[in-house]
């Protein structure tokens, strides 16, 4: 559940940065991910992936590991 809570944060990111940017489709959305954990459980690479299509089905989602305790969004591919 705490991966779906970050993941609903990323997808709403994605979409304001979306909006600003007269992007109507998102298809491709690149994640930094650190160390994070919410209630004393590591966020993963593969769970966060998921939920992040799951709440905005797209063609790919891509989330890389990086040193530190933040996420960032990296890039976002549309049209």
């Amino acid at each position: 559940m705490h991966d779906f809570h970050l993941a609903n944060q990323i997808v709403q990111t994605a979409k304001d940065y979306a909006a600003a940017n007269n992007l109507s489709q998102i298809k491709k959305i690149v994640v930094e991910l650190g160390d994070i954990a919410e209630h004393q459980e590591n966020i993963t690479l593969d769970n966060l992936a998921y939920n992040i299509n799951l709440l905005m089905p797209i063609e790919k989602v891509e989330v890389k590991k990086v040193k530190g305790d933040e996420w960032k969004l990296i890039s976002i591919e549309g049209n």
